[in-house]
């Protein structure tokens, strides 16, 4: 595994060297060309202008920001480069959190981070076994391709996990969601839905995380290489009673008791 950086975790006069790596893996993607379906030539792309309807050279583009319908403010290059931050080659960590405070809608990306060279492993593990300990998570930034992002770091297994943070201003309200209003519900079917719930609880690691759509792609690829007739399949429709809430719920629970059983 390659790092993507390197540098050193800051907080008070701790200074430790580190590298991060993508957490992501990329290389399992499937990823299609776009083709001229009479000769499977590839599709470029050209700049056009809506006005002049002139392909238009990338030296002649420049960016505007839209502050009213078509009333644009340009920014030139130099504008942008006089805003860049000039990496420190460090993470500051500026305080420490309680980790379950921080809302899952909140994480942008995730990445790994270990300890740069030998001599960093003891220091790396003094911090990593403190957040552990106090289940804290370190809140700190750090310049990645000349932005500065907010990041949070926490503890798992033998390594720190990053990630990077949304800011608040990039999140939708929820309040904003229609129809979101508390409603009274039968006490009875409340209980029953539990119940359902208990019956298909499990671990986490043992949820099955097959990718149906990528391997049924993969497959048609594959058939596809090999010269095979390709059938497609109807799409089912789904035939299913609508039945009153209670028997469904507690049809539901029997169901579930017997996979369980079987499992």
């Amino acid at each position: 595994m390659r790092s993507i950086w390197k540098g050193h975790i800051r907080f008070s006069l701790v200074t430790i060297p580190i590298q991060i790596f993508n957490a992501v893996e990329k290389s399992n993607d499937i990823s299609f060309k776009q083709l001229h379906k009479d000769d499977n030539g590839k599709v470029k792309y050209k700049k056009v202008c809506s006005v002049c309807e002139e392909e238009v050279p990338y030296g002649d583009i420049v960016k505007g920001f839209e502050y009213e319908p078509d009333q644009y403010v340009i920014l030139k290059k130099e504008e942008f480069d006089s805003i860049k931050l000039k990496s420190n080659r460090a993470i500051d960590v500026e305080s420490f959190v309680d980790v379950n405070e921080v809302h899952p809608s909140r994480f942008e990306a995730v990445y790994f981070i270990g300890p740069n060279g030998d001599i960093a492993i003891k220091t790396f593990n003094l911090f990593r076994k403190a957040l552990k300990k106090t289940n804290k998570a370190g809140i700190g930034r750090i310049i990645l391709r000349d932005r500065e992002d907010v990041v949070l770091l926490t503890a798992q297994d033998n390594g720190i996990i990053m990630y990077k943070l949304r800011y608040p201003y990039e999140l939708r309200q929820l309040e904003d969601v229609p129809d979101l209003e508390d409603a009274e519900v039968d006490e009875t079917q409340l209980k029953l839905a539990e119940t359902l719930i208990g019956s298909l609880d499990k671990p986490f690691s043992e949820i099955d995380f097959e990718d149906r759509y990528r391997d049924a792609l993969l497959e048609i690829v594959d058939d596809k290489i090999a010269g095979k007739e390709i059938v497609t399949l109807s799409e089912e429709v789904d035939s299913t009673p609508v039945v009153d809430i209670m028997e469904a719920l507690k049809k539901s629970i029997e169901d579930a008791k017997k996979v369980k059983k079987g499992a």
